[in-house]
Order: C-alpha cells, then sequence, then structure tokens
C-alpha cells in the first residue's frame, strides 16, 4: 500500500538526504578530527499518519506524497563564506523565479546550514503536487530540489470538518548541529477532533536511516535500521454517503443550523454536520494567521460545531418531556382534559398561545400535536419543576454525552441552587412555566435532543451513544472496538411513553399538527417542531427546530434539526426545520426501506457433540461466530475489520506489519481551542424583567451570572 522499495530510495536519493550525526566510540571522534567531510548519521523517517475511515472503509483524511522547494549543498573543498552564500541566495532567486514564491533567507543562515547540516535538505513550506511536479522540475537548477513528504489530506473537504479535526506540524526542522535521530520533514500531530483524540493511535512508528559519508563529502553507505510504520486507522460509525447529503440538505435549507441522525437500536451516530463549516485542507500544511483571524472572526462562525457546542433552549421540542414527566408523575393521565384559553397570567405576565388563540380543552395526545403553550405551562406547574429535570437528567440533558469530542457543551438544566446562586431565588412558577416550553434557563444541544428523542423512541431505553465503531492496525486487523453496550432501562412507564409517541406521531401525520411537512411516503415519522426567538432582541432573529423518531412500530432513526434565522426573517419550526427531514429521507426511500426491513439473518448452530461446555468460551470474542437472538438486549455483534483500499503513497524501505495498538482509551475531558466568538444565544422574558445578550456565550462560574433567555414566541 505504500508503493515500492525502490520508491523511497529513489525518494531518498532524490533529496541527497542526509541524516543525524551520530558519532560513537574513539575511532570516529578521531575520524571526524583527522577527516572533517566524514559523517555518520542516523536519521529519522516519519512514519505516515493512519487513516479516519466511515463505516464503510471510505476515507475522510489520508496521506499523499507532495513536494516542497529545498537547497541541497553539494560538498565543497574548503570554501568561504561568501561563496556558500552566493550559492544559496542564487537557488534561491531561481526557487522565486520558478515557483512564484517571496522566499527570503538570511545570509548567515545559509552559511550556518552549510556548516552544521548540508547533509540535509535545506526546505520552504509550499506545497507542489505531482502534477506541478512535471511541470516544473525542467526547470531546476543543481542545488535546487523538489523534497518528496508525506502530507496530511482530507478528499472531502469542509465534510464533517468539526468531527475529523485537523493536523499540524510538530515543530520546526532544527538549524544546528545534527543530532541522532533528526527527522528528514517534520513531524505532525493532532490538533482537533479526532485527529487530536485519537492522535497516538494514528501516529506511526518512525523510521531510522543510517548514513555515512567519507572525507570527500561521497555518500558510501545508506542502511536502514528500521522501516517507518503506518499508524492505525479509526472506523468511525459515519455513513459518508449520508453526511454527504446532510451537509447538502443543510445547505440547501440553511444558511447557519445543524443536523443530527443517529441509530436507536445501537446508539451510533449516522450523520452529525454544522453549517457553515470550513475546509480541512486549508489548515495543511499550516494556515496563515491572516487567514486563521478570518475564520475566527467570521460573523458565521465555522469554526463553531453548532451540532454540539451549541447551546440552545430546546423550545416546543422539550414539550416531549414534560408531558412525560406529567404522566410519570400523575400530574395528569391519559383521560385528563386541560383548559386552554389564549393565554396563561403569571403575575403581571401574560404568557401566550403560539396562535394567540383559546383551543379549549385537550388531552397530551393533542397539546403535543397542537404544540399549545397554555397548556404545558399549567401542567409543567403542577408537576413541579423538579420532576421535570429528573426526566430530562433520565433523557441525557443536562449532562454530555460521553462522545469521542472536542468542546462538547453539556447543556444547562436549572435547579434551586442554580437560581439561588445567579438570581438569589429559588426557582418560581415563573421559571417552571418557562422550562415547561423549552424556554428560559434551560439550554440544549442538537445532539442531546436528537438522544433524547431516541430514548422516547426506544420506550425509555438508552443506548450508550457512539461515534467511532473500532481501531485497525495498518492490515486491517481490530485492536480495539466499541460493541453496543445493554441498554440502561430508566424508570419510565411504558404506557406513559407510548402516549407520547403517539402525541408525536399526530404532530407529522394528524389533522392540525405543526409538523406535517416532515411527512414520509414510506413509513411514519413521529416529530416535534419548536420555534425560539433568537439573538439580540433588535435583530429580531427565531430558532426553527424539528426533532423526532421513525418508524412508529419499530424505531430505527432518531434525528433533530436546527435553523438559525436571519434578523427579520420569519421562522418557524414546522417550516424551516421539518421540510429536513423530508429533503433528506424521501429521495433515499429505497435505501432506508432496506434497513428497516433487513433480510433474516442465518443462525450458527453448533453441533451437539462439538458444543462447549466450558463457561470460558464468551459470546462476542473477535473472531469467533456469534449466535444470535434477535429478541434479545443482550446480543451484540464484534464488528468484524474493514478492507481498505489504500490510496498510493510513498515508498518506505522495508515496510512492514505494524503491531497492534493499544486500546483506545475514553477521553472523558478534551482542551477545548479557541473557536472565537460564538453566535449570540437567546433572550430570556422573565415576568417584568427583559434582558438581551449578545457576544460570547455565558458560562457557569463565580464571576456573574449568565443572562436570561427568551420565551417562545410562535410555532
Amino acid at each position: 500500500m505504500w508503493g515500492s522499495h525502490a520508491g523511497l530510495v529513489s525518494a531518498a536519493d532524490e533529496l541527497d538526504a542526509s541524516l543525524d550525526l551520530n558519532l560513537t566510540g574513539e575511532s570516529n571522534r578521531a575520524a571526524v578530527s583527522t577527516r572533517p567531510n566524514a559523517r555518520t548519521m542516523t536519521l529519522s523517517i516519519p512514519g505516515p499518519r493512519g487513516q479516519i475511515l466511515d463505516r464503510n472503509g471510505k476515507s475522510l483524511a489520508q496521506n499523499k506524497v507532495v513536494w516542497y522547494p529545498a537547497l541541497m549543498f553539494p560538498h565543497f573543498n574548503n570554501p568561504t563564506r561568501d561563496f556558500v552564500i552566493e550559492w544559496g541566495q542564487e537557488r534561491v532567486k531561481k526557487a522565486n523565479e520558478v515557483f512564484g514564491l517571496e522566499w527570503m533567507v538570511k545570509d548567515e543562515d545559509l552559511w550556518q546550514h552549510y556548516r552544521h547540516r548540508r547533509w540535509l535538505a535545506m526546505p520552504i513550506t509550499h506545497v507542489v503536487t505531482a502534477d506541478r511536479k512535471k511541470e516544473l522540475e525542467p526547470q531546476l537548477i543543481d542545488g535546487l530540489i523538489l523534497h518528496p513528504i508525506y502530507q496530511r489530506y482530507y478528499p472531502q473537504g469542509d465534510l464533517a470538518a468539526h468531527l475529523i479535526g485537523y493536523v499540524g506540524s510538530k515543530g520546526k526542522l532544527e538549524k544546528g548541529p545534527i543530532n541522532y535521530g533528526d527527522p528528514i520533514f517534520e513531524f505532525t500531530e493532532g490538533r482537533s477532533g479526532f485527529e487530536k483524540i485519537y492522535d497516538r493511535e494514528l501516529t506511526g512508528q518512525n523510521g531510522l536511516l543510517h548514513l555515512e559519508y567519507d572525507s570527500a563529502g561521497n555518500e558510501v553507505l545508506r542502511e536502514e535500521k528500521r522501516a517507518p510504520r503506518q499508524g492505525g486507522s479509526v472506523v468511525t460509525t459515519l455513513d459518508l454517503d449520508w453526511q454527504i447529503r446532510a451537509e447538502e440538505v443543510l445547505a440547501e435549507h440553511a444558511h447557519k443550523g445543524a443536523l443530527v441522525i443517529l441509530d436507536v437500536t445501537n446508539g451510533e451516530i449516522v450523520a452529525m454536520a454544522s453549517r457553515p463549516s470550513y475546509d480541512l485542507n486549508s489548515f495543511v500544511p499550516f494556515i496563515t494567521t491572516k487567514d486563521y483571524s478570518d475564520l475566527r472572526e467570521n460573523p458565521d462562525a465555522p469554526l463553531f460545531a453548532r451540532s454540539y457546542q451549541a447551546e440552545y433552549p430546546p423550545a416546543s421540542t422539550f414539550k416531549a418531556v414534560v408531558a412525560l414527566a406529567a404522566l410519570q408523575t400523575g400530574a395528569i393521565d391519559r383521560w385528563s382534559q386541560i383548559d386552554t384559553p389564549a393565554f396563561v397570567k403569571l403575575g403581571k405576565h401574560e404568557m401566550w398561545n403560539w396562535n394567540k388563540k383559546p383551543e379549549g380543552s385537550m388531552g397530551v395526545v393533542k397539546a403535543l400535536y397542537r404544540s399549545n403553550n397554555p397548556f404545558f405551562i399549567k401542567v409543567g406547574i403542577s408537576t413541579r419543576s423538579q420532576n421535570i429535570l429528573n426526566t430530562a437528567r433520565a433523557l441525557g440533558y443536562g449532562q454530555k454525552t460521553g462522545l469521542p469530542l472536542v468542546g462538547e457543551k453539556k447543556g444547562l438544566l436549572p435547579s434551586d441552587e442554580y437560581m439561588l446562586k445567579y438570581h438569589k431565588r429559588r426557582m418560581t412558577d415563573g421559571d417552571t412555566a418557562n422550562l415547561s416550553i423549552g424556554q428560559g434557563v434551560i439550554l440544549a444541544t442538537p445532539l442531546q435532543v436528537a438522544q433524547g428523542m431516541a430514548v422516547i423512541a426506544n420506550s425509555g431505553r438508552m443506548s450508550k451513544l457512539q461515534l467511532v465503531r473500532q481501531v485497525q492496525d495498518s492490515n486491517g486487523r481490530i485492536v480495539s472496538y466499541n460493541r453496543p453496550e445493554p441498554h440502561m432501562v430508566n424508570t419510565i412507564d411504558p404506557e406513559s411513553v407510548s402516549l407520547v409517541q403517539e402525541g408525536l406521531m399526530r404532530v407529522v401525520n394528524g389533522g392540525g399538527g405543526t409538523g406535517w411537512r416532515a411527512k414520509l411516503s414510506y413509513t411514519v415519522v413521529c416529530g416535534k417542531t419548536g420555534t425560539a426567538q433568537w439573538g439580540p432582541e433588535e435583530k429580531e432573529q427565531k430558532l426553527g427546530w424539528f426533532a423526532g423518531f421513525f418508524p412508529l412500530d419499530r424505531p430505527k432513526y432518531a434525528f433533530a434539526m436546527v435553523y438559525e434565522g436571519r434578523p427579520g426573517e420569519k421562522v418557524g419550526g414546522g417550516s424551516k426545520a421539518a421540510p429536513m427531514v423530508k429533503s433528506f429521507f424521501e429521495p433515499i426511500k429505497d435505501e432506508v426501506e432496506q434497513t428497516l426491513n433487513p433480510a433474516v439473518r442465518a443462525l450458527i448452530v453448533v453441533e451437539e457433540e462439538t458444543a462447549v461446555a466450558d463457561d470460558s468460551v464468551a459470546i462476542g470474542v473477535p473472531g469467533r461466530a456469534t449466535v444470535v437472538d434477535e429478541e434479545s438486549d443482550e446480543a451484540f455483534y464484534v464488528p468484524r475489520a474493514l478492507l481498505v483500499e489504500e490510496d498510493p503513497q510513498p515508498y518506505i524501505p522495508g515496510n512492514s506489519p505494524v503491531a497492534p495498538a493499544r486500546a483506545v482509551p475514553v477521553v472523558e475531558e478534551v482542551e477545548e481551542p479557541d473557536f472565537g466568538e460564538a453566535p449570540p444565544r437567546a433572550r430570556i422574558v422573565e415576568p417584568e424583567q427583559r434582558q438581551s445578550y449578545q457576544g460570547e456565550p455565558p458560562r457557569i462560574d463565580d464571576s456573574e451570572p449568565p443572562p436570561l433567555r427568551a420565551l417562545i414566541i410562535e410555532e
């Protein structure tokens, strides 16, 4: 997969690479003192980085060979400083002409490089591709070469950029005397996303190249002491085709927003997109200060991963949680009828229904598909805030998901302690009213909302979310893997959750439901719309949600879509976010139907006479067949290694199989990069109090309380 042995030898010959000073023993010291041009060197060949793959083995991050313009000094007999400098500057000038550069090298740097490192190339970071190499190479002069290196390459550009992350140089090449193990080109390391979290697993093993030069400066020995080995590959749960669709649907329907799709049955994230995004290749081999500043200062915040870093008020999508809490605690039952006026008055504040109209008496199912604010305000107050928050936590709100994500936010669930700390009072009925319609202090990420819908779809059972399936070595052998864990059954009454499911089904499929635009022709979609004021009050911005799952009978996929409106734009969750569901899933009807109705799998039958009675033989041992009971929550499948077709890459002498990598660690906390200014958050409106906010999202600390946020505006 990395080419022939001759490939790297010729590349090294082309570089005329001489490597690092390795003088041991008195004989070598004497040789240097009596033969000053003789050298013995051992240099490092950076190991190629492993790939990041989708669930089907399609590449999301890989390597390619590029070339840098470089000076390669020959051996001069007793040269003067001026001669060396003149020779070097002549070739720097030629490089600028050929490659269109403004390369400037100090005279002293040229002289010191010749004195201490003339056996190694002196490159400039300017990428020359294979096509340009063929065009430009005939224009080069003696001593001006193209120096080959491995470079990280992201074939999909900005696709899943926030998840994949990027790499950077570990440090510039040394300028002084050569030391043992100096690299022939720069080492790289992960700086963000999977590249950072799985840096150890992706990093290859460096090779060692031993070189010897005689007193005339001629190479007399080139010996590979250790072949470099490629790093392991990280196989994600993402489906590349679905991820592409997710990005396209967001681009078609929203200027800014997020989309998350996960598999209800095993917790795997199938697609997770944030818009706008950025091209990962702009960070390779480096990004200029100006370009990075432009990204950070962009008002659309392309470095900000809205799918798991944006903390939004969940708006009316949270009514499913409130309904479940009310049913669980007995505040209401399936027969309860609540009068729903046009507004509910708390103190001097009027909290209106989204359509400004009274809708008579209704039960919980109708209240969900009509998204009636007065119903949930009344029911939420009678249920009490603590019961609502307990149910929300059981569904995953207010905590990180545990996925390998850099900078994931945990959202915010209010409490008496929180309100005392930041508002000098306990939770009031006004706070509970706000909470009951997904507004006020509560915040959630799109990922959390999708997870909550998955738990409701799964009748209260929560699978641990998965974003990485396995890590393989360079030969495709599995060295660690994440299996679907047994469901954690929450204390949720099946009858209660079935009523919520029915209400969510009618949101899309019933007469008068607010989410009818999400309806699919081939399956029953269940979901909930949500709309809230968003951003500074004077900009009149709104936020639209649609979150849910399908099909109703045997749920397979859960999702959350978020639409960030422009200033003054009319936005509704039903009109802006719900159509994304149809836009995504309707064109792939045949593919989705196959996943909803898979072919029956044959069971592996163990013959009685060969059955093993030893309890030490466990289900799911890698490399062993597993008997799977389709109805059992305990059954799981052991993932197999994926066959990956590698792209041509530079040859490394003696390339051999990589040693198995160590198991992937669970990363609980990762240092969060500075993404610049995040989008503004929603306003809060409490009785007799208004406060607008814009700028950096607040954090919970002892310095000052976060601002208040908005009540729901409309559906």
